[in-house]
């Protein structure tokens, strides 16, 4: 029978606060909580942001300012004064000469030939220069995009562990993995007890790879800034050291591992690869995610460049009848409205997809299925940034896998969607024209659409992992976000069969079915994923295995909601700490017993067998 990929554990951290448990998707239907869910999760970000909870509306207001989209802050870079080179060419006319005095350990390695250097006294040099010749200085300027998704202010996730110059997106998937694993209930020693080494599979990365100092920017950046690029710069910053990190000082995993980039749809090709590995038997577990830090100076001006950011400028020219002196910067997006570009943002989603049968031994909850991941690309583009067809394809399949397993009235009544929904003019018009007709041929009068990005930005890699949070959050609370951002629904936008807005949509946590997750990456990497409800999923396994066997699986996932809650409690105090096990149980060759039937691994119960059956076998 097909094995089901449910969702076991989700956790990690964007503008909205901690994923797991829904913290971060209740701070964006902020407005819409009671009393008690509302303080919950104040005081969750509170513990982020090292603040001792007071519940005074004063503290609640800064909790509100320094969360979501907001201006850059002063303790990430000073947005007018970002630090830049400036080469000036200068000329000595005549038989002048222009003179000054420095340490001679700073002369170049090759001195120029107009320039003549005498030694001085306490090894200082004076350099006399004839002619032309050219400097390089530090100096400062603006830039022209002040907005960004950034994590809650004060929250560092390298003060959380030895971080060892680590980049900040490594440090982001350390916190946002081990919160995944951590949400379980279940200790992962328990899990390894049940599966064999090679039957867990980690998919993890980053669309951009890791930029900072600590990253591929610090080697880039090094010889024009005269430092030394370090052992750390080059393999730090590869796209795939995200899973590297967590196989190594999180999940001491050996099984499949890499990352699938696609552009903003990489969360979900890295899904696709999990879900396939599950209903195929390669794997029983599998811990994918995406780890994203993009809100560096450097990396923004080459978003700008594109004109894909919504400038402070065009900020202002958007709300030109209001007369603001300065632009609204929680504003900056505005997904279907009138808009001017997106707002880049960090973030990093990670999820733990287990087989449903494991999922029952285990007694783990289960908080939802990924039944089904398509891609498809756009074909022949006029230009690499031009939308294409591929989307329509992998929306209509997505909706379709949906209506296959639940039924034509269950998508027609019981679905929503998850836009991409970046807030550029283009995708305003384009997405807003997938949907819609996906939503007429498939019979959906008013289609829910979320559009969260309107709240924590664009995550480029990670954003889809952001959708299926909220879409979590969805089914625990039954509140899909309204777009909280926008005023109106541009005039451009197709909406004769969607459900657009500002306000929220209260559906009740059990009225929703399946959500349909939507990607559009650069380059045309379209992704959409077909996501079943915990409802929905408990009544698939109920006729899978009976009322005996549901019964004692209830019986067994007492205990991890028990474990599971002294986790989140544990970080509502602050006190719960990322997984980090540096040289930890290192194993070498002289561990392993092996023969030619079967791998023995210390420390797991299973074995990796050898003793396998080839499938063209017969054809020999």
């Amino acid at each position: 029978m097909a094995r089901i990929p449910v969702i076991t554990g989700y956790g990690g951290i964007n503008t909205a606060g901690r994923s797991s448990f829904n913290h971060g998707y209740r701070r964006l239907i902020l407005d819409a909580l009671s009393q008690d869910k509302a303080d919950q999760t104040y005081r969750s970000l509170a513990s982020l942001m090292k603040l001792e909870f007071e519940g005074t509306e004063q503290q609640k207001q800064f909790i509100r300012d320094h969360t979501l989209i907001r201006k850059i802050e002063d303790e990430r870079f000073q947005v007018d004064g970002i630090r830049i080179n400036k080469r000036m060419p200068v000329s000595v006319s005549g038989d002048d000469s222009a003179s000054f005095i420095t340490k001679a350990r700073n002369l170049p390695q090759h001195i120029p030939d107009n320039w003549q250097v005498t030694a001085i006294e306490d090894k200082m040099v004076k350099v006399d220069i004839q002619g032309e010749t050219e400097f390089m200085f530090p100096t400062k300027r603006g830039i022209t995009v002040q907005a960004a998704g950034q994590l809650p202010s004060g929250f560092d996730p390298g003060s959380l562990y030895p971080a060892r110059s680590h980049p900040r997106g490594l440090q982001m998937a350390v916190y946002g993995a081990s919160d995944a694993v951590q949400s379980m209930g279940i200790d992962w020693d328990v899990v390894c007890q049940h599966v064999s080494p090679d039957q867990i599979s980690v998919y993890a990365g980053s669309a951009m790879g890791q930029l900072d100092q600590h990253g591929h920017g610090g080697m880039l950046g090094a010889r024009y800034n005269d430092k030394r690029t370090t052992s750390k710069h080059c393999p730090f910053g590869l796209a795939e050291m995200s899973a590297d990190f967590i196989n190594a000082y999180v999940l001491g995993s050996m099984g499949n591992t890499g990352t699938y980039v696609g552009a903003c749809a990489s969360f979900l090709y890295n899904l696709r690869a999990a879900v396939s590995d599950i209903k195929n038997g390669v794997a029983r577990v599998v811990v994918i995610g995406s780890s994203e830090a993009p809100v560096e100076s450097d990396v923004m001006e080459g978003y700008a460049a594109m004109g894909a950011l919504a400038t402070d400028q065009a900020l202002l020219e958007l709300d030109a009848k209001l007369g603001l002196n300065s632009p609204d910067h929680r504003r900056a997006a505005r997904p279907f409205s009138s808009n001017c570009g997106f707002t880049i943002a960090e973030s990093s989603q990670y999820i733990v997809l287990m087989d449903d049968e494991l999922a029952m031994e285990l007694g783990a909850t289960i908080h939802g299925a990924v039944t089904d991941v398509f891609v498809n690309a756009d074909g022949h583009k006029k230009s690499i940034s031009s939308p294409g067809v591929g989307n329509y394809i992998t929306m209509a399949k997505a909706v379709a896998s949906a209506r296959a397993l639940l039924g034509d009235e269950s998508v027609r009544q019981r679905s929503f969607v998850q836009a991409h929904g970046t807030s550029t003019p283009q995708n305003r018009v384009s997405e807003s024209h997938i949907l819609n007709e996906t939503a007429k041929v498939f019979g959906i009068e008013n289609w829910p659409v979320a559009a969260i990005k309107a709240y924590v930005g664009h995550s480029l890699g990670s954003s889809p992992g952001d959708q299926i949070m909220a879409t979590l959050g969805v089914w625990n609370d039954g509140i899909i976000p309204g777009i909280g951002t926008i005023d109106h629904v541009a005039e451009d936008v197709y909406q004769s069969n969607l459900q657009l807005g500002s306000a929220h949509i209260d559906v009740g946590p059990r009225n929703i079915d399946s959500a349909i997750l939507n990607a559009k990456g650069f380059g045309g990497n379209n992704a959409s994923a077909t996501v079943i409800a915990p409802h929905i999923v408990e009544t698939m396994l109920s006729n899978k295995y009976g009322e005996e066997a549901m019964t004692a699986y209830k019986t067994r996932n007492e205990a991890a909601l028990e474990q599971a809650a002294a986790y989140d409690e544990s970080a509502m105090k602050g006190d719960a700490l990322p997984i980090y096990k540096f040289d930890h149980n290192v194993l070498g060759g002289e561990d392993i017993d092996f023969s030619s039937s079967k791998i023995k691994v210390p420390g797991y119960e299973f074995d990796i067998e050898l003793d396998v059956t080839s499938p063209y076998a017969e054809l020999l």
